[in-house]
């Protein structure tokens, strides 16, 4: 279309040289004679992008160039044009010679694809301006009426390719761009609200997707008959509604402890999951006896497939079978697969699965590996792309937030193209309201992605309504999200039949005394708890509970190995608050859920110093490697770089006396296994531990922890002070 109305030569044109438009591709002539013009130009992978789509601010400098327009000082400030937006001056030099529109509410609609009407009228005004300023030199009227109407017998092929051949030509302005472009017989009302679209035609979506979602219940299952009800009521209104879960259902209660995910698996199924996908603590069984046993088991039971699209388990003989690489159109239930698709209100939905490559520091994935989350999502969304998909989900369980050099969901939408919604976990993240990502990392325009978590714990059931146009690009205007709070529904009576012998053993089991009374609860906070906004958190700050975790460690070390000197315990390790009054079984094991034993460790000073300094790293952030500490105490300045926050160690001498730790010693320190193995990061102990430093002593921690509250006199929430800041 461009090239045409700038009447290139399309015909005897050099080789564009770029590796996606072929001599034989039917757009080749156009592409190659803007490029020789300088008018396109293509990406860094020597691609033009011939099957793009365009957006507004593209657009913008391709007719910039195409017809050498510059700003003059009536450009219109669009209130998304930032000053140091990449188009501006473009836009600016569109706007100021009555060739750009905006909408009605003051934007330009940067990031929007244009559609080929919209594009057609862009051109014939651009065409306007370029002859009125040849008008001296030419005798006829100077509005060539010529260039709009022979425009139609190339838009049918596909118009060169060069915009936006995307958006059928039958429904012009759907990008909810201001009237469907006005008549060429009114110039100068282009950029004026008044003859932008109203506000009763908005951009009408051409599919509209329901997605209700949930994350890291953590077999918090006493509500799942409500949230049965939750989402009964959800599909009354929509029966093709997807339901998403965005995994880490294991450990967390007893239900867990004692079910070990079969609990977990029948209430699922009875919800009536379409996909899962595998978080980090559904390998926390790996290091037991019966390694990820427990893990197929939850698998083949489920109604569901379950996803992810990088981890190689290949090393591990117990998911033989189990596992298919690539896209998936007709799932099984009880399979592990890379993406599959959803047929829903007859259009095809593409979903793939993530899980953090963390897992391999913070559970117990053995011999199971992880792959680049960047690399293989695109391959996800590639693959999906070229069977015709372009409504595509990630269901991940990376973090909303999370450690970006390690991976989480935001760094995902920016860097992975194709992405329509993520439905995602891990970071225990209450999403209120969805998030957009409109652009790269690059700070590029990009179609949006909509990002959505719903929080922790069974608390929330997340549902999310993605509007997509003809394209399959998100209409963010249309899109809306909501949590609902599954306290407010009524529990089903199915579902608590089922449920009903699995909590009475757990009821039992949680009312079985350990013999202890306390006066006041041993709080577990959380960052997110509602109402903590001094944001004190188990995992940036010591806590009474943590004190008696590790002073009962230590104490049960010492027994059977006088030299030594403390323990420590990570605080992502200790998973809940004891109430006041009589103690029980159940709390202490929820307290830690995960079957960790106690281990001793022989490692220097220095090494010791790194392992803190990792303990510190991302205060005053949360983090599951914090370390709560008995036996010595541990100064540290957070006003300080990462890496040099740490001022001082001591531990305390058998004469009660504080000794500092000099970096060239070795010391005998007691820890549970999973972090003297070097989980949560901390390499310096993995690196122990392949040296044959560690020993484990077999002891269950949850036992350690019991053993030692039965012996105190008096249990208070008040810390120890073993941490100490500056």
């Amino acid at each position: 279309m461009i090239a045409n109305a700038l009447d290139l030569d399309t015909t005897n044109v050099v080789d564009p040289a770029f590796t996606d438009v072929p001599a034989t591709n039917q757009y080749y002539g156009a592409v190659a004679a803007l490029k020789a013009a300088g008018i396109i130009s293509g990406y860094g992978d020597n691609t033009y992008g011939v099957g793009d789509a365009v957006t507004r601010g593209q657009m913008a400098k391709i007719l910039a160039t195409a017809f050498d327009l510059t700003a003059t000082g009536e450009a219109v400030n669009f209130t998304d044009v930032t000053a140091t937006n990449q188009y501006k001056e473009a836009i600016d030099a569109l706007s100021s010679n009555d060739v750009a529109v905006g909408f009605e509410d003051g934007t330009y609609g940067v990031a929007k694809n244009v559609t080929r009407g919209q594009l057609a009228s862009f051109i014939s005004r651009a065409m306007k301006v370029e002859a009125v300023e040849e008008a001296p030199t030419v005798e006829e009227p100077t509005t060539p009426e010529v260039p709009v109407t022979p425009e139609v017998p190339e838009e049918t092929p596909g118009t060169e390719g060069e915009v936006a051949p995307e958006t059928p030509e039958e429904t012009p302005g759907t990008e909810g761009e201001v009237a469907p472009e006005m008549p060429e017989e009114t110039p100068g009302t282009e950029g004026e609200v008044a003859p932008e679209a109203p506000e009763e035609t908005p951009e009408a979506a051409a599919f509209n997707l329901t997605v209700m979602h949930q994350n890291d219940i953590h077999a918090n299952l006493d509500n799942m008959p409500k949230t049965v009800t939750a989402v009964e009521s959800v599909r009354a209104e929509n029966e093709n509604a997807l339901l998403l879960n965005a995994g880490d259902s294991f450990s967390g209660t007893l239900y867990f402890t004692e079910f070990e995910g079969q609990a977990d698996i029948a209430m699922l199924n009875l919800l009536g999951v379409d996909a899962f996908t595998l978080g980090n603590h559904e390998f926390d069984l790996g290091a037991s006896e019966n390694g990820h046993q427990a893990l197929v088991n939850f698998i083949k039971a489920a109604n569901f497939p379950v996803l992810t699209a990088n981890i190689d388990f290949s090393k591990d003989a117990k998911f033989d079978g189990l596992f298919t690489d690539g896209v998936t159109e007709n799932a099984e239930n009880g399979e592990i697969y890379s993406a599959i698709v959803k047929e829903v209100d007859g259009e095809k939905v593409g979903i793939f699965g993530l899980t953090t490559a963390e897992t391999a520091d913070i559970s117990s994935p053995g011999s199971i590996a992880f792959e680049n989350y960047i690399e293989e999502a695109q391959k996800a969304v590639d693959a999906l792309e070229e069977q015709g998909i372009n409504k595509i989900i990630a269901l991940t369980h990376l973090g909303y937030d999370d450690n970006a050099t390690v991976d989480n969901d935001l760094e995902l939408a920016k860097h992975v193209d194709g992405i329509d919604l993520i439905v995602g976990g891990h970071s225990h993240t209450q999403l209120d309201e969805a998030t957009v990502i409109d652009t790269n990392a690059a700070g590029e325009a990009k179609d949006a992605t909509i990002i959505t978590q719903a929080y922790q714990y069974n608390e929330f059931l997340g549902t999310v309504n993605v509007a997509f146009d003809e394209n399959g690009a998100v209409i963010v205007e249309e899109t809306s999200s909501e949590l609902l709070k599954i306290a407010d529904f009524e529990a089903n009576e199915e579902a608590a039949a089922i449920l009903a012998p699995f909590a009475a053993k757990i009821e039992e089991m949680r009312t079985t005394s350990i013999g202890v009374e306390t006066t006041e609860a041993l709080t577990n906070p959380r960052s997110s708890d509602e109402g903590n906004e001094a944001g004190i958190s188990v995992r940036n700050s010591e806590t009474a509970l943590g004190n008696y975790i590790t002073e009962g460690m230590l104490q049960r070390a010492q027994q059977l190995n006088q030299n030594v000197v403390m323990a420590f315990q990570n605080g992502g390790g200790i998973r809940a608050s004891i109430d006041a009054g009589d103690v029980t079984v159940g709390e202490v094991l929820t307290v830690l859920p995960y079957g960790n034993t106690l281990a001793t460790m022989d490692v220097t000073g220095e090494e010791l110093k790194l392992a803190f300094e990792h303990s510190f790293k991302e205060y005053p952030k949360e983090s599951g490697g914090f370390l709560h500490v008995a036996g010595a105490r541990v100064t540290a300045d957070p006003a300080q770089p990462v890496g040099e926050r740490i001022v001082s160690i001591e531990y305390k001498n058998a004469e009660g006396e504080y000794v500092a730790i000099t970096a060239e010693e070795t010391y005998t320190v007691a820890t549970n296994a999973f972090t003297a193995k070097g989980g949560d990061g901390f390499d310096m102990f993995a690196t122990a531990y392949a040296e044959g430093r560690v020993t484990d002593l077999g002891l269950s921690d949850w036992e350690n922890f019991r053993d030692y509250l039965q012996q105190q006199t008096e249990i208070t929430n008040t810390p120890k002070g073993t941490i100490i800041l500056k």
